[in-house]
C-alpha cells in the first residue's frame, strides 16, 4: 500500500506533537520532516516532496497562507490542510484550494 507523505508545519511544539501523534494512528500516514515556519516549508517540499502539508496559519517569518501562494505558485505543489485556532481565514484557505481547514484543539474524529 502506498502511504500518505506528510508535512506539518507548525510553530508551537505542543500543537505540532499533538497533531503528529494524531496522524501517526493512521496507517496510511508517513509523517516527513517537519517545519517551525514558512520558510523551513518551502525549503523541505522539494526536498520530500510530500503529498500532504497541514499548514498552521500562523507562524513566524512567513505566514501559512503566503506559503501556500508560493507553493502553489510552483507546481506540483502539495495538497493543504490548513490548522489554525482562528476560523475567520477559512475563505482565504478555500480560496487557495485548501482541502480542509482544522481547528485548534484538534480531535482525533476530524
Amino acid at each position: 500500500m502506498k502511504r500518505i507523505k506528510t508535512i506539518i508545519a507548525e510553530d508551537e511544539r505542543l500543537a505540532r506533537e499533538e497533531l503528529a501523534y494524531l496522524l501517526e494512528q493512521e496507517p496510511d500516514i508517513e509523517l516527513l520532516p517537519h517545519a517551525v515556519n514558512g520558510r523551513e516549508l518551502l525549503e523541505l517540499v522539494p526536498l520530500w516532496q510530500p503529498n500532504v502539508v497541514f499548514l498552521d496559519v500562523h507562524m513566524p517569518e512567513l505566514e501559512g497562507l503566503q506559503a501556500a501562494r508560493m507553493l502553489k505558485a510552483s507546481p506540483p505543489s502539495p495538497l493543504i490542510v490548513f490548522t489554525t485556532a482562528y476560523d475567520e481565514y477559512a475563505v482565504e484557505a478555500f480560496g487557495l484550494d485548501a482541502i480542509d481547514y482544522l481547528l485548534k484543539p484538534y480531535s482525533h474524529m476530524r
